[in-house]
């Protein structure tokens, strides 16, 4: 059963679009994605996630289902694919660190535009969230366009590369139609290279990507280093990483996490330094678990009394 207690109105729409996935552990498999990972950190901090995606006819559609029932999120933007399975994701772990193995040709890459159409009608969303995964195929791609074209809500698109499922003109196709852009360091070199910034220091980077695709900011995360925010003034402001007495499980979702924190301290419209500081604190509490989302409500709770 869900806490009650939350940070927001229930009511305020954050529509997110992309892939659902098992990762698939060497002892477990896990429901992750990024999009669902943010989508139930936001539904337990009180926001309405509409989770458009689509899963196979097959046994972790039914776990998802099962997992969104019990946390009281919306399901309607879940779409029954018959022709592809639901998607997963191998991990593997390596010196301290993880590598996703993603297996092609999944449900989430035919996401249906129809469909999707039908479930934004009924809601108006303040955020709408989408990655670089569900771009890798073309449905899934012009059913995204439809789906930016459907709303002028804030647009946060959160950068995961994972080779070899990404192009450069995903990645311009992303910036072009993003207001935030949240990617880490690394993936930041890779966007350097591509738009030909390798000589300017990171910032500049950053700065120049903003200007170039006309972006409000730009929202760096930097593992256990913290995290950084240049806007279109170019004010930067940092976060140094946070220290936590829990041992680290491992790092899948921390991300995820992260920014979910961000959308909900965006959409309450705490100070950034304060919704940095607050995102990276949940970030780092997230490497104490595994996988990529707790398993109960009491994981919460700490974080929304602390931030009531």
């Amino acid at each position: 059963m869900i806490s009650k207690s939350s940070l927001v109105d229930a009511q305020r729409t954050v529509a997110i679009f992309g892939e659902v996935v098992a990762d698939v552990f060497p002892d477990s498999r896990v429901l992750g994605g990024a999009p669902f990972n943010v989508g139930r950190h936001l539904q337990a901090f009180g926001l309405h996630p509409l989770f458009i995606t689509r899963t196979g006819n097959d046994a972790l559609r039914a776990d998802l289902l099962a997992a969104m029932n019990a946390w009281d999120m919306d399901i309607s933007g879940v779409q029954l694919d018959v022709n592809h399975p639901t998607g997963q994701v191998k991990v593997h772990f390596e010196e301290g660190t993880h590598r996703f193995e993603i297996l092609a040709d999944q449900a989430y890459d035919y996401i249906d535009k129809s469909a999707m159409l039908s479930v934004m009608q009924a809601n108006k969303p303040e955020l709408i969230y989408f990655g670089t995964l569900a771009q890798r195929h073309a449905t899934s791609k012009q059913t995204l366009d439809s789906f930016l074209r459907e709303t002028d809500a804030l647009r946060l698109v959160d950068i995961n590369l994972r080779a070899p499922w990404y192009d450069e003109n995903t990645l311009e196709y992303s910036l072009e139609h993003a207001d935030i852009v949240k990617m880490n360091e690394e993936e930041l070199g890779i966007f350097a290279n591509i738009f030909q910034l390798k000589k300017q220091t990171k910032e500049e980077q950053a700065l120049n990507l903003i200007q170039r695709f006309q972006l409000q900011c730009m929202l760096i995360t930097c593992g256990d280093q913290g995290a950084w925010l240049i806007n279109s003034d170019g004010k930067k402001f940092n976060v140094k990483g946070s220290k936590t007495n829990n041992q680290i499980v491992d790092t899948v979702g921390a991300g995820d996490g992260f920014s979910a924190v961000y959308i909900l301290g965006t959409l309450l419209d705490w100070p950034v330094e304060t919704t940095l500081l607050r995102a990276n604190e949940f970030a780092a509490a997230i490497c104490g678990i595994r996988g990529a989302a707790p398993d109960h409500m009491s994981f919460y709770d700490a974080f929304i009394r602390e931030w009531q």
